[in-house]
This record gives structure tokens, C-alpha cells and sequence, in this order.
């Protein structure tokens, strides 16, 4: 009898193993078979990239047999990076596309999605700074980054209120945040209100906003969007499609289960404060697909009315040919 227990107990151990390494080598297989791919960010972790997360944790991608990996950008930004083949998607934002494609060298990159559909940036203040309109910039201090751009802004939305942009003095705020430069060092500044409109919120902080488009509307422009190379888009068009499908399944989630998504953005960027990130997750997801009927289509008179106002304002030396700066061709079918 116990001869009998002993060989059924070795083949109950036999059998295990069997199958724990048929396990393992199914397992091995699998994660053969998905193709690495890294998206580069265009900036610290956010709610703008909610839904690269959600496609990542919650298995979108690999349904698709990719294996993405989500990094942070060197010094540049992604677009020098995407051009130079260092990933495979980027994060960045339209007025970088247009740069890059009218510069003396162009970048071969190309607009591939809209991660959001109408720009929410704008000039914000704290409510005691007196700043409604753009005329109320005249005898303030601007903090920004010194970038050509964010005097043209300031200088064109002046222009339309018949104010003096040099009353403005021009402050370079280098790397401090919002709430820190307009309480010590400057009254206004540029931000994204999906974040820092939402995080002054919550901090009990009232702000006037100016929002850009609503003062011009060739400022409506696209930010962020979703880049890839051309080189990439000729030679790997399925690859492209697998990607876009499961990232449209992420930020779809995002939409409909904002406080669910937000979560899954802070398991892998715990650093994030965990009620701003609901809070901004909330008010983004009425603004991914606000006005179309699928996520990530960008419309030409979009990408057109921002180039021309960049090329009148000479921030760009060339004319962008806009139907070669983007395209909807990879986004899933409706």
C-alpha cells in the first residue's frame, strides 16, 4: 500500500512540473511574441497621458501583442527623439510639429492623433491680481520661459484689446511652478488649466483665466497630439493601427471612468497628488472628444489656422504644408 501512495504522490509531482513549465514556456512564448515598443512623454507624467497608462495596465496593449514601455523625455522633448528613431510614439503638441517641419531641417514627423480636442491653455492670475482681460496685462510681470511664442501671444491678444504690449515686463521664471511664481515673483503666467486650473481649485486658490482661443480663435490649436516618424508609418502601418486602437480603448476608459482611470495614471506615478489627479481626470474627460465622434481626429482648418497665425506673427520662416504635418489614416475605423 504504501508503495502504491509513494508512486502516486511522484506522479502527482511529475504531473506538476509538467505543467509548471509548460506554464512557464507558454508564459516565455507570449512575451516572445509582443512587439517592444516605448513611447516617449513630451513632459513629467499627467493627465494628458491618462490614457497610455489605462492601455498599459489594464492589458489594451498586449491584446494587441505590444509591449509598451512609457518614458520620460531627455532634455529636447520628444521630437528630436521620435525623428531620430529613439521610440517609436511621442508625445508632443502642434506648435512643435510646425516647427519642426518648416525648420531650415525639417524633422520627418508626423501628427498621428489628438490626445485632446481644443487647447485649454491660457494666461492665469491669482483673483487679486486684477487680470480679466488682455488689455489688464499692461504695467504686470509675465513669467514664462523666454520662448519667442509666448510673446507673440501676449503681444496679439493685446493687439485685439488696443493695449501696449511694452508695459509688459518679461520675466524669465526658469523651472518654479505656477503657484510659486505669481506669489513671489511675477502676477501672471501660462497654464494648462486641465492641471494647474484644477490643482489651484483645490487648493482654495481663485484665479482669473484667460483662455487663449476664446480671444482668438486661430489659438485653438492642438495640445498635446500624438507623433511618430514617417519612416515608421510607411514601413510598420499595422504596428501603427495595434497602438492607436489600444491607446483609443485607454483614453475611451478614461472618459467614461475618470476617477478609475486616474488610479491606474498613479500606480505607476505615485508621486502625483492623488486628489488632483481625480479632480483633473474629471474635468479632462469632457475634453478629449469634445465635438467629434472619435477619439483622436484632428481637423484640417485646426492645424491651418495656427500655422498661418504663426507664419503672419514670423515665428516660422516657411509656410507648413498642413496636410503633410498629420494625419487621421491610422486612427480605428467608426
Amino acid at each position: 500500500m504504501k508503495k502504491v501512495i509513494s508512486i502516486f504522490i511522484i506522479l502527482i509531482l511529475v504531473s506538476s512540473i509538467i505543467v509548471a513549465c509548460s506554464n512557464d514556456e507558454t508564459s516565455n512564448k507570449k512575451n516572445q511574441e509582443l512587439e517592444k515598443v516605448t513611447v516617449i512623454l513630451d513632459w513629467v507624467p499627467n493627465t494628458n497621458h491618462t490614457g497610455l497608462y489605462v492601455a498599459k495596465n489594464k492589458g489594451y496593449y498586449e491584446e494587441e501583442g505590444l509591449d509598451v514601455e512609457i518614458i520620460q523625455p531627455s532634455e529636447g522633448g520628444a521630437a528630436n527623439l521620435i525623428a531620430n528613431e529613439q521610440g517609436e510614439f511621442g508625445i508632443s503638441y502642434q506648435e512643435e510639429v510646425t516647427y519642426a517641419r518648416t525648420s531650415e531641417n525639417p524633422l520627418p514627423i508626423k501628427a498621428i492623433s489628438a490626445v485632446i480636442q481644443n487647447n485649454t491653455s491660457g494666461f492665469a492670475s491669482p483673483k487679486d491680481k486684477n487680470i480679466e482681460t488682455p488689455k489688464d496685462f499692461e504695467d504686470k510681470k509675465y513669467g514664462g520661459w523666454g520662448a519667442p511664442m509666448e510673446e507673440a501671444m501676449i503681444k496679439g491678444l493685446m493687439e485685439k484689446e488696443e493695449s501696449d504690449f511694452s508695459k509688459v515686463e518679461m520675466v524669465n521664471i526658469g523651472s518654479l511652478d505656477f503657484f510659486t511664481a505669481v506669489k513671489d515673483h511675477v502676477d501672471f503666467t501660462w497654464i494648462f488649466y486641465g492641471w494647474d486650473g484644477v490643482a489651484a481649485k483645490e487648493k482654495g486658490i481663485d484665479l482669473n483665466f484667460i483662455k487663449l482661443q476664446d480671444f482668438d480663435k486661430d489659438l485653438n490649436f492642438y495640445t498635446p497630439v500624438i507623433i511618430a516618424n514617417e519612416k515608421l508609418l510607411e514601413d510598420k502601418p499595422e504596428l501603427t493601427r495595434k497602438f492607436l486602437k489600444a491607446t483609443e480603448k485607454g483614453y475611451e476608459f478614461s472618459i467614461e471612468k475618470p476617477k478609475e482611470a486616474a488610479m491606474e495614471l498613479l500606480k505607476d506615478n505615485s508621486e502625483i497628488d492623488e486628489n488632483i489627479a481625480i479632480e483633473s481626470q474629471k474635468y479632462l474627460a469632457d475634453e478629449y472628444k469634445k465635438g467629434v465622434d472619435r477619439w483622436g481626429e484632428m481637423k484640417e482648418d485646426i492645424w491651418s489656422n495656427y500655422a498661418n497665425w504663426m507664419y503672419e506673427k514670423k515665428l516660422i520662416e516657411s509656410e507648413l504644408e498642413v496636410k503633410e504635418a498629420y494625419t487621421n489614416d491610422f486612427l480605428p475605423e467608426k
